[in-house]
């Protein structure tokens, strides 16, 4: 029997007004991804997603990409229904998501923890049952003054950020892919403080 495919879980929010918000990072990897694969995105039929299947490289391991179609709050969803329809353990689910308390330019890899007050994740570890799935952080940065937190994550990266954000949208989903063939230890070792 073959094994389970991986569960990549792009977090953002619908709709083109969303489209280049920091909070739709996630969506932006796994569009990237699809890409790669020559895969594209077609509504599920199980659930409220966007869902794009394929292979890593000739004979390598399935990855089923999933943006969420819920808005952010909601996203535990679609990432149960599917986990559960393509019998996907926990182990082999990833959340890619924006990261507030990580300096922009900066990716993180790691399993399980805590949401650190991001509605995405939390939503996942509920509906989940878990908190045991693989995360990549993917840094955005604190708002800078007095600026609302929720207001920051749904604008737009700057002028500056701009510059950057394609060589790192594309290094994310090369943590996507380490995290798939090598484990989430490898994937520390190899991307952190780079």
């Amino acid at each position: 029997m073959e094994t389970a495919p991986w569960l990549v879980v792009g977090l953002g929010n619908p709709g083109r007004e969303y489209a280049r918000n920091r909070h739709n990072v996630g969506f932006m990897v796994v569009e990237l991804l699809a890409g790669r694969m020559g895969a594209k995105f077609s509504r599920h039929r199980r659930a409220v997603a966007e869902v794009a299947e394929g292979r890593l490289g000739m004979g390598g391991p399935k990855l089923v990409l999933v943006k969420p179609l819920t808005y952010m709050n909601l996203s535990g969803g679609p990432a149960v229904a599917l986990s559960q329809f393509y019998k996907v353990p926990v182990d082999q689910v990833i959340a890619v998501h924006d990261e507030l308390d990580i300096d922009y330019g900066q990716l993180r890899a790691k399993r399980g923890g805590g949401e650190g007050g991001h509605n995405g994740l939390r939503s996942m570890s509920k509906s989940l049952g878990s908190k045991e799935y693989a995360r990549v952080r993917f840094g955005i940065g604190r708002p800078p003054g007095r600026q609302d937190p929720a207001d920051y994550v749904l604008s737009d990266f700057s002028a500056t950020e701009r510059k950057e954000l394609e060589f790192l949208v594309d290094r994310a989903a090369d943590v996507v892919e380490a995290i798939v063939n090598h484990g989430v230890e490898w994937t520390q070792n190899a991307y952190h403080g780079v």
